[in-house]
């Protein structure tokens, strides 16, 4: 705006004031036109305050004399302390900001009977046509209105804290200078250490994760005089939209929340061990970045070896099966900095909610608990021995895989012949027929990392067996064995007609005899002609049908030919 030196404005106020002592007539008053006025007016012009202001300046018929607009730097000066025309300084009072009015001022309250160098004769009645963009006074502080609070607030912002905060900035009237939203990332920074300018320092205090605030700040807790940069002029009131994403202090550690807790828990977690669990990865603003549900498969790795973040290593750390924790990690836990691909920025706290499926470590054996022993039990399984027995086989969580009801009779096997696997084998010997037992398999005695079937890889098996029959064994290699003393001439004995040769009639006839009478067992789960003639052929060396007594011999015999073949060579 148009400004005289001080020394000629004090000499045209003496001017103005003789003139207006001996003038005859009445003085007129300054003309307001509001005819531009904003819906909301949070705030009016009064004594006191610092303006900002663009205007064009005409005299009565419309001819401009100067313009702020042409220079493209706004007004700047405060209300009430006679830094500008007496006539604009008094028609600016009541202003709102984004407001449009003309003040129309008479030269007693403009440049009276002096006027203005060539440009503004005396006398001259000038109008002003101002659009107010901003307002502030010394006095103010932040203004902080709360827009949306945070449901859930456990911590707010402390000084030294890192936050993470999404943000749109504008000045008083409007005008966007920068939002994060277009560039799809959050401003992150310390509170408390001079990072941001004072007024969002100190709005952020006290905020909490999700919520929503508002801040007017004025220009000497923002930019100042100087502004910032062409987006941001001296002298401005900034308003920021703030939506507070993450918070966290670098003296944080982990948190553990549990959530859900097995009613028994006979082992926890330690490392070394080899965990399976389902998780969900969220931030602390509830956005989710990963979840082992949508794959429909366990997360699987071992504990407190670095497989993972180091703040999961530590908060796997003693946990049970059936087990639900959430696990919140810092960013110095957790991906750091540099944040990990594009799904999890730079500096986030992570939020893990787990389900623990199972754990095992590869040092663990099978271990088996008696739930039901009847007495007497004078007889038990044992390595070759064909065993039927009732199963249910499930998840250590529940989830049920296998189940013999769904077979018309028990499942059947001889031990030790790795026709199951090795945990369920070693868990089924030594049990009585009616014995109940729960056996826990750890995977590398049951399906190993891959699995098989409908068992996941890595699994922990939990079997429930109850045992229906035995029929004792035969030792590995053999078809038959004597359960009392073989007869002492064995040729004679099975020579039932003297003829001095024993066909495969015979030969059946006399086993089964021996093992009707107790004296001798066959080899079980086998169809017992298959078993006699499989003996039969061993004997019939010739294999011309019949067996001699030059032919016959026991199979303790043979095998100590074997050995002593062995020792000659």
């Amino acid at each position: 705006m148009w400004r005289l030196p001080l020394g000629l404005r004090l000499k045209l106020v003496l001017l103005l004031w003789a003139w207006v002592e001996s003038s005859p007539g009445p003085v007129g008053d300054i003309v307001v036109d509001r005819y531009s006025v904003p819906k909301r007016c949070r705030r009016e012009v009064k004594d006191g305050d610092f303006v900002r202001y663009h205007y064009n300046a005409t005299f009565i018929d419309g001819k401009q004399f100067d313009s702020s607009y042409q220079r493209g730097t706004p007004f700047f000066e405060v209300v009430g302390q006679g830094r500008q025309l007496a006539g604009v300084d008094k028609g600016i009072v009541g202003m709102c900001i984004n407001e449009r009015r003309k003040i129309t001022v008479p030269p007693h309250l403009a440049y009276g009977g002096q006027g203005a160098g060539d440009t503004i004769p005396p006398d001259t009645t000038l109008v002003f046509d101002l659009h107010l963009l901003d307002i502030f006074n010394r006095a103010d502080r932040v203004q902080t209105r709360v827009i949306k609070s945070s449901k859930n607030c456990s911590r707010s912002v402390m000084r030294t804290d890192f936050v993470r905060f999404h943000f749109n900035g504008s000045l008083l009237d409007g005008s966007a200078f920068d939002s994060s939203y277009e560039r799809s990332q959050t401003q992150d920074s310390v509170v408390g250490e001079g990072w941001l300018i004072k007024g969002l320092e100190e709005g952020l205090l006290g905020m909490c994760v999700g919520e929503i605030r508002n801040f007017i700040i004025p220009p000497f807790l923002a930019f100042g005089e100087k502004g910032y940069g062409k987006e941001i002029p001296p002298h401005a009131t900034l308003v920021y939209d703030i939506l507070l994403e993450d918070l966290h202090n670098t003296k944080d550690d982990i948190t553990v929340e549990i959530q859900e807790a097995p009613e028994s828990c006979t082992r926890k977690s330690v490392t070394g061990d080899y965990i399976r669990y389902h998780y969900n990865g969220t931030f602390l603003n509830g956005a989710t970045f990963d979840t082992s549900y949508q794959r429909n498969s366990t997360y699987n790795t071992y504990i407190g070896m670095g497989y993972v973040i180091s703040g999961m290593d530590k908060g796997l750390q003693g946990v049970c099966v059936g087990e639900r924790r959430r696990i919140t990690i810092p960013p110095h836990l957790a991906y750091g900095q540099q944040g990990a691909g594009k799904d999890i920025p730079g500096s986030a706290v992570v939020v893990f909610d787990i389900h623990v499926i199972d754990f095992h470590n590869p040092k663990d054996p099978v271990q088996v608990d008696v739930t039901f022993k009847p007495e007497p039990c004078n007889e038990t399984s044992e390595v070759n021995d064909f065993v039927q027995y009732h199963y249910n086989c499930s998840l250590l969580d529940g989830t049920l895989l296998f189940t013999s009801s769904d077979y018309s009779a028990p499942q059947d096997v001889v031990l030790g012949a790795d026709k199951v696997i090795d945990g369920l084998d070693e868990g089924l010997r030594g049990m009585c027929v009616g014995e109940r037992r729960t056996i826990i398999v750890p995977p590398h005695l049951g399906h190993g990392e891959r699995g098989g079937g409908d068992v996941p890889g890595s699994a922990v098996l939990h079997f429930e067996v109850e045992l229906v029959s035995i029929q004792k064994g035969v030792p590995e290699g053999y078809l038959f064995v004597w359960l009392k003393d073989s007869p002492a001439e064995l040729f004679q004995a099975l020579d039932m007609n003297q003829d001095k040769e024993v066909p495969l009639e015979e030969f059946s006839v006399f086993i089964k005899q021996q093992v009707a009478e107790g004296k001798g067992r066959l080899k079980p789960a086998q169809d017992p002609e298959v078993v006699i003639g499989d003996m039969f052929k061993n004997q019939d060396r010739n294999k011309d049908g019949r067996i001699t007594a030059e032919e016959l011999k026991l199979k303790v015999e043979e095998d100590e030919e074997k050995e002593d073949q062995h020792d000659e060579l």
